[in-house]
């Protein structure tokens, strides 16, 4: 598990790195050119005396570097969910696979357990670290100690609810981008309106060309951060959908595939 977090936050990293690169190059080469041409277009045919309407292109819109930081961090949290969305994926596709070979009115006893045991221990080091091996491990091993169908059962419920609680946590770093997007809307709007203010000297003379443009700035970076806001947030809900199904489809294997098949020999059984 320490190689699997070494490797994700060197992913994380580098997602960040990269989407910095391509959405600074984007803004430096495309986004702000255009903008400025578009502006000053505008600003001629204002000069000329030429009737006109404002254009609000996307260019203008996004030009501001609130609505970068915000296209940044939109970038680094796809590809974490991406990253996260791959693994569990991953990990769904081994409940196709004949994990447990138990033939239908089959029963184990406590001393099957460690032959059962065997093809979830031949798997590859990485794959032993997944949900569903590790369930079944914990079961066979629980249950070839006490014999207890009820402990068995525990033993399962225990590492499916381990790992839904890791996999909540992990997503803390998304939750916190989601978080700062529209803070960063918002740090736009404040200083958008701050501009305006600091030039309410020319509105009242009657120049009001920067005062909009100020205001443009505050709703502008607002409106962008609320909607990448949502899209970040509406993939990070499909993301725990997935993973809780993993957890749920494990917990049903289990019981479908080996607990059901358990057979004690106490009194009790």
């Amino acid at each position: 598990m320490t190689v699997y977090r070494n490797q994700e936050f060197i992913f994380q990293l580098f997602a960040l790195i990269i989407a910095l690169i391509l959405v600074h190059g984007l803004y430096v080469t495309l986004i702000r050119p255009a903008a400025s041409a578009q502006l000053e277009a505008q600003l001629e045919r204002e000069a000329a005396g030429e009737p006109y309407v404002a254009e609000r292109s996307f260019y203008i819109v996004v030009k501001d570097y609130e609505q970068e930081a915000c296209f940044v961090l939109m970038l680094w949290a796809m590809a974490i969910m991406g990253y996260k969305t791959r693994l569990t994926l991953k990990e769904r596709r081994l409940l196709d696979t004949p994990m447990i070979n138990v033939s239908e009115g089959t029963r184990i006893l406590p001393e099957d357990a460690r032959q059962l045991a065997r093809p979830i221990e031949a798997l590859p080091r990485h794959q032993q670290n997944y949900l569903l091996p590790r369930a079944l491990s914990a079961a066979l091993q629980r249950f070839s100690a006490t014999g207890s169908i009820q402990a068995v059962s525990g033993a399962v419920s225990e590492v499916c609810e381990t790992e839904n609680e890791r996999l909540d946590s992990e997503l803390a770093m998304v939750r916190y981008i989601a978080w700062a997007i529209p803070s960063i809307g918002f740090i736009g709007t404040v200083r958008g309106i701050g501009e305006a203010l600091g030039q309410a000297h020319k509105a009242v003379q009657g120049d009001i060309a920067g005062v909009t443009a100020s205001l443009g700035v505050a709703f502008n970076s607002t409106f962008i951060a609320l909607v990448i806001s949502i899209v970040v947030m509406f993939l990070m809900y499909q993301l725990q959908l997935i993973q809780e199904r993993l957890v749920l489809e494990t917990h049903s294997y289990c019981d479908r595939n080996l607990i059901r098949h358990l057979k004690h020999e106490g009194p009790t059984a």
